[in-house]
């Protein structure tokens, strides 16, 4: 139905009718040229990047708004979010990559180089400075010459076009096994799913006091809100419906800057890329960190990028790579090691062809909690000898602790044995159990009283293999990219199911 509804949105956005709504939006635009004068720039790559910034801009929030979501003090004029959003030349993939927005970046004392050519000296700052210090050609400028990555689009953002989008789609579902509030921004929600309007789902992306680590937590969420409002605005209510789609673009393009070169054809072009479309086909991840509290001259503090899993990272999206699945792996292996796949070696792989399905690392889904924190007794419930140990085994390899099982109590059994594999746990362990069925996706969940600290895995017939996790409060880690992945997840696996 959601791939029938976009085809079907295409299809008007490509005939006359489409055309001329395109045009009215077009004229209607924000133009912003942050490419001029930009010089040294990285050479053209394969597919589209586009720079989303969020901007902190207050403008257009009444004061009833503001009060009453948290909206206070003034606005620094600064990038509140990052996003470097790189769509495959195909167009069946989008790779969403977080830039943490206290990123250490060096920025000239000026905007620009003065016309002679005399270098200014850089001053040590955060990334999402450069906004307020040089503008959008300063804010291009800094990400290229910290990913290497040529961006051929600005999109910038400001809450009040956040908000108003959020409500012309009909609200955001969102999901959470524990409450969520936050002081600061007013957030306040309810263990389960909510369905945020504009406003909550402005608290809800910026929230920074319900994680140690702030930042992080706060990337998590974005994303995770990222892909359910792709999947809301791709549903058949949207996109079947003309006027709801004007009124959607038209809002949500009220308060939007755009580069000049973003025009008609690109956003055609960007409608009939989503005619094939869905949340799967978005890879989420962020920059690798090094550092978290480097101090800057004039306070503050930043963090640092790991340079070598960062330059790995965006010679991927260079090279136009997948970052999730076992594509991005292998591909990624290849790309490590200097070697070519082709016909003569396709022979010699066939026999590895089961080893390699087996063993191909997947993106680490972000959970709310650390997996080390999450206690697991694993019980093999299916009548093949062996797959409890395997379960086992896999759960501690992406951080979970677990006991062990012995060839007894692994045996399995043809009388006894279980469908569907279930997570029993205490009414108290929600949120370890949540965790737990992030790794093991299907199973069904049991809360039973008193039943105590510990999770009980009982692995069913229909157990495939565990799912890497991660703890999403926390900053990615280089060495959380296993065997030459990039730690991305996609965006089926981190909404509402």
């Amino acid at each position: 139905m959601r791939l029938s509804a976009v085809a079907a949105a295409g299809v008007l956005l490509t005939g006359g009718v489409g055309h001329a709504m395109v045009s009215t939006i077009d004229t209607g635009l924000d133009r912003v040229d942050p490419f001029h004068d930009l010089s040294n720039r990285p050479d053209t790559s394969k597919g589209l990047n586009v720079l989303l910034i969020g901007n902190d801009s207050r403008e257009g929030i009444t004061k009833e708004e503001k009060k009453k979501y948290g909206i206070g003090g003034d606005a620094c004029h600064c990038a509140d979010t990052i996003i470097l959003v790189h769509l495959s030349e195909d167009r069946e993939r989008a790779s969403v990559v977080s830039l943490p927005r206290d990123s250490y970046a060096e920025l000239p004392a000026h905007a620009f180089e003065s016309g002679g050519g005399e270098r200014h000296p850089a001053h040590p700052d955060k990334m999402n400075a450069a906004l307020s210090h040089g503008g959008p050609a300063l804010m291009v400028r800094t990400v290229e010459k910290m990913t290497g990555v040529r961006i051929d689009h600005y999109l910038e953002v400001n809450f009040l076009s956040f908000m108003r989008g959020v409500d012309e789609i009909g609200g955001v579902d969102v999901c959470t096994v524990k409450p969520l509030k936050d002081e600061k921004s007013g957030l306040d929600l309810p263990p389960g799913t909510s369905t945020l309007s504009g406003g909550e789902a402005l608290q809800y992306v910026r929230a920074r006091s319900l994680d140690p680590s702030a930042d992080f937590g706060r990337m998590q969420r974005q994303q995770k809100f990222l892909a359910s409002f792709v999947d809301k605005a791709v549903s058949a209510d949207v996109l079947l419906n003309p006027a709801k789609l004007r009124r959607t673009a038209d809002v949500m393009l009220e308060s939007v800057r755009v580069d000049p070169e973003f025009g008609i054809d690109e956003i055609l072009d960007l409608s009939r890329a989503m005619s094939d479309f869905d949340t799967s086909s978005a890879e989420l991840t962020s920059v690798p960190i090094d550092q978290i509290g480097k101090a800057l001259p004039s306070g503050g503090t930043t963090v640092t990028w790991d340079e070598e899993g960062a330059e790995r990272l965006f010679t991927a999206i260079r090279e136009d790579r997948p970052l999730a699945g076992a594509g991005g792996a292998d591909e990624s292996r290849e790309a490590d090691s200097g070697k070519k796949t082709d016909g003569d070696n396709d022979a010699g792989r066939d026999g590895d062809a089961e080893k390699d399905t087996d063993t191909r690392p997947q993106g680490a889904v972000p959970v709310d909690m650390s997996p080390q924190e999450v206690k697991v007794r694993v019980e093999n419930a299916s009548s093949r000898e062996g797959l409890g140990a395997r379960a086992d085994e896999q759960l501690a390899a992406t951080g979970f602790t677990t006991g062990g099982l012995t060839a007894d109590e692994d045996a399995g059994s043809d009388t006894t044995a279980q469908s569907r594999t279930t997570i029993t746990h205490d009414p108290d362990r929600r949120e370890e159990a949540a965790a737990l069925r992030a790794a093991v996706p299907g199973a069904q969940l049991r809360e039973v009283a008193d039943h105590g600290p510990e999770l009980l895995l009982a692995v069913g017939e229909d157990f495939t293999e565990v799912r890497p996790v991660r703890d999403g409060r926390q900053p990615m880690r280089a060495e959380e990219w296993k065997d030459g992945g990039y730690g991305a997840a996609t965006g089926d696996q981190v909404i509402c199911d």
